[in-house]
C-alpha cells in the first residue's frame, strides 16, 4: 500500500501518547483503505457508505449507516442530524466523494461533533485518487 502520499491528518497526542478510541478509528480506516482499492474513486457517497458498513462488518466493527443523533441546543433538542455512520456508537464517520477535502468539510464534521456529543469523528473521502483521511477530536 501506498500510504506517502495519502493524506492522513492526525491531532496531536493526548499526554500519554495515545488517541480517544485509537485502535477503532484505525480499524475504520483500514476498512476505508479496502473499500477505496477495490471500488476506487467516482461512485457516491452512498455506494462507499454502503461498502464501508459491509467491510467494517466483516472485521467486527458494529457500524450503523444513517444513525439518526439527537441535536440539542443549551440542554434541549433541536432536532436531528443523520450522521451517515456511527462505529461501535462512539465514532461519527462523515464520508465525502469529492475531489478533495475542503477546510467546509472539517468544520461540518465539527459542528456535527461538539451537536452531538460524540468526541471523535472521521472525515473520509473516497473521492480523490488516494483516500484521503482527517481524524478530528472535539
Amino acid at each position: 500500500m501506498d500510504t506517502d502520499k495519502t493524506q492522513i491528518s492526525r491531532p496531536a497526542p493526548r499526554g500519554d501518547g495515545t488517541y480517544p478510541h485509537r485502535d477503532l478509528t484505525e480499524k475504520i480506516i483500514g476498512a476505508a483503505f479496502e473499500v477505496h482499492r477495490e471500488l476506487g474513486p467516482g461512485f457516491l457517497e452512498k455506494v462507499y457508505e454502503t461498502a464501508l458498513v459491509q467491510e467494517l462488518s466483516g472485521r467486527g466493527v458494529s457500524a450503523r449507516p444513517q444513525a439518526e443523533i439527537a441535536v440539542r441546543y443549551k440542554g434541549q433538542p433541536v432536532g436531528a442530524y443523520y450522521a451517515d455512520l456511527v462505529a461501535d456508537g462512539t465514532v461519527l464517520c462523515e464520508i465525502k466523494a469529492a475531489r478533495a477535502l475542503v477546510s467546509e468539510h472539517e468544520a461540518q464534521l465539527l459542528h456535527y461533533l461538539k451537536a452531538t456529543g460524540i468526541k471523535v469523528g472521521l472525515l473520509l473521502n473516497f473521492g480523490a485518487r488516494r483516500l484521503q483521511v482527517k481524524r478530528m477530536v472535539f
